[in-house]
């Protein structure tokens, strides 16, 4: 038996959806007011999974000025059809519902087509006659919640016919995220329902026709942990995509939450991974019906394990492609090569804008995260390390240039309550080693002069950056670096460490 880790793709990288071409698979997620957008990932076995880039790289395929917190993309669909990749997805801040092709999967996709659509969550879906067809959420004449289909253009992306509300799903809130299939002469509508929270669950339905009626799976919801107990691994499964594999066994990804303590959750939904089956009476079973667990045992030879250490010398002129900016950023505050400089501007994490911010997603509860970090500018301004889940919700271990050396404070911003930590002084010194050393219930700042002589500057909890705690929030915490005001930060490395009990450190 083959032993596999879920998350296959752990952190905030929700809503997935699925693609085979040949052998190889394609995987797109949310990224809501972060940029790039829409991350793109690349797996030849559904189990190691490679991060190849972005879709939207532009700012004009993504304007996110002034995006809210949680605005932005939404609920992207990648499909494949005669030599062409489509993403379709909505930026609920800017422009609604489009799409973008490309006929080269790790090249540059096409500026957006807009779909003269509301709602939110598209996908598209090829008959076997040709015709494109779009799904969505959609409100009837009473304003009933449901899923709409009609034909869809490519070449324009102008409805072909009026939309119809198809399915209306099985009575939970928040019909959501569909995908139609067509499989054995059935077309099977696939859906989320109950919310993207404790009651979220994924249901389907089929039909002879792509107009319906739609029959209710009677074993629906395929998948949910609704009614788990706290102690399972995930919670709020739901929004999947079915793919078959070349040896046509079925599979489904979908999202799931990791609470750090009883029903708080601060690293966002994560991408897992599910068999699939099929019964007698032609409907799908997900993970033989029980629940989802951290180990999955599959047919196979070989254990799979995500990786949890690397390291970034920031040696290219460009990020790779585990970074993300807040919003569309102003390039000429970021150098990429020998290290990573970064200049502060007026714009700080607080706002709804686009500060000095580069980061990366927190993957697992137990991690140390470190970088070396020479500070130049004015006594008022900022650089260093941040915990960052919203613009309301974020700590700093934070530098300030002083007279003859740097001081150092941590900060922590909870809403509309913000407190600083009494500042520690470092003589004689532009750089410090900092230091983040992340557990499942707090976070521990450190800074030094160098990586073995290191001052704790304060403690976190992450209680105050969990999902929970927010006001509707989608994403997920990132540890990343900043400046802000007029100082130089110039970063020589940053370093993921896997700080479980027993885990060898990478050298600093």
């Amino acid at each position: 038996m083959r032993t596999y880790e879920n998350p296959i793709i752990p952190g905030f990288y929700p809503d997935p959806s699925i693609c085979r071409v040949g052998s190889d698979y394609y995987l797109v997620n949310s990224s809501f007011e972060f940029f790039p957008g829409v991350p793109l990932w690349h797996s030849r076995d559904l189990f190691h999974w490679e991060q190849i880039g972005h879709v939207l790289t532009r700012d004009s395929q993504l304007p996110l000025q002034n995006c809210r917190t949680s605005g932005g993309i939404f609920a992207p669909t990648i499909r494949y059809r005669d030599g062409r990749f489509y993403m379709i997805t909505t930026n609920v801040s800017n422009g609604g519902n489009f799409f973008v092709w490309t006929d080269d999967i790790r090249g540059a996709w096409s500026e957006p087509i807009y779909v003269d659509q509301p709602g939110i969550d598209p996908s598209l879906f090829w008959d076997d006659d040709g015709t494109v067809y779009y799904t969505g959420t959609h409100s009837d004449a009473q304003g009933n919640p449901g899923i709409g289909l009609f034909p869809l253009d490519l070449e324009t992306g102008k409805r072909l016919g009026e939309t119809k509300i198809i399915w209306y799903g099985t009575g939970g809130k928040c019909p959501e995220g569909p995908h139609l299939y067509k499989i054995n002469g059935w077309y099977y509508l696939m859906i989320a329902e109950g919310g993207t929270e404790y009651g979220h669950m994924e249901t389907i339905a089929r039909s002879r026709s792509v107009w319906g009626p739609y029959e209710s799976c009677p074993h629906n919801p395929i998948v949910t942990h609704r009614n788990a107990h706290r102690t399972v691994d995930f919670h709020a499964v739901g929004h999947g995509d079915l793919v078959e594999a070349a040896d046509g066994k079925w599979w489904m990804v979908c999202h799931a939450i990791r609470p750090s303590i009883f029903m708080l959750h601060h690293t966002g939904r994560e991408t897992i991974l599910l068999p699939v089956e099929w019964d007698e009476n032609g409907w799908p079973v997900v993970n033989d019906g029980r629940y989802i667990t951290a180990q999955m045992q599959v047919e196979g030879e070989g254990d799979v394990r995500v990786p949890r250490s690397w390291r970034d010398d920031f040696a290219s002129p460009e990020p790779e492609p585990r970074w993300a900016y807040l919003r569309n950023p102003d390039r000429s505050r970021y150098a990429f090569g020998n290290g990573l400089t970064l200049r502060g501007g007026t714009d700080t994490l607080d706002e709804i804008g686009a500060p000095t911010f580069l980061g990366v997603r927190q993957q697992q509860f137990e991690l140390r995260y470190e970088t070396r970090m020479q500070l130049s500018g004015v006594a008022s301004a900022a650089a260093g390390m941040t915990i960052f889940h919203t613009n309301e919700h974020h700590y700093e271990l934070l530098a300030h240039p002083a007279e003859n050396g740097l001081s150092v404070q941590l900060r922590r911003r909870v809403v509309d309550m913000q407190t600083i930590s009494e500042p520690v002084f470092f003589a004689d010194t532009d750089t410090l080693v900092l230091r983040i050393e992340a557990e499942r219930t707090k976070y521990t700042f450190l800074a030094g002069p160098d990586a073995t002589h290191l001052r704790v500057i304060g403690t976190g909890s992450t209680q105050l950056l969990s999902t929970e705690c927010m006001n509707c929030t989608f994403t997920g915490c990132f540890a990343g670096l900043f400046a802000e005001g007029d100082c130089t930060a110039h970063f020589a490395y940053f370093q993921t460490e896997d700080a479980r009990p027993n885990t060898q450190r990478l050298d600093a």
